[in-house]
């Protein structure tokens, strides 16, 4: 398994910009496909955006598109989440997460992601 810490949550106002980070433990994190999900308050996760282990192939939720970009640093054992244009309503627990195994294409599927981090709040003021 692999072991995420996420880090670069905090408080924004409306329209600004965060970026989020994942480091993984193992030498392996390069075979994994990963993603980002979110949680907020009285909801359900939901898909954010997952990336290809290569970084070639990116996924992203529509409420997202145009305003966010992930992107990994294999070298660095790290994905990103670059979030822009920030609104209230991407207010929530961000979570990273790696595939359940090694070697597969990135999926939008909670259900295909078995580990997760601890997750960082991201709150974005009006």
């Amino acid at each position: 398994q692999v072991q995420l810490v996420e880090s670069g949550g905090g408080l924004v106002q409306a329209g600004g910009s965060l970026r989020l980070s994942c480091a993984a433990s193992g030498r392996t994190f390069s075979t994994y496909a990963m993603g980002w999900f979110r949680q907020a308050p009285g909801k359900e996760r939901e898909f954010v955006a997952s990336i290809s282990r290569s970084g070639g192939n990116t996924y992203y939720a529509d409420s997202v598109k145009g305003r966010f970009t992930i992107s990994r640093d294999n070298a660095k054992n790290t994905v990103y989440l670059q979030m822009n244009s920030l609104k209230p309503e991407d207010t929530a627990v961000y979570y990273c997460a790696a595939h359940r195994y090694p070697g597969r294409i990135a999926t939008t599927l909670q259900t295909d992601f078995g580990s997760w981090g601890q997750g960082t709040q991201v709150t974005v003021s009006s």
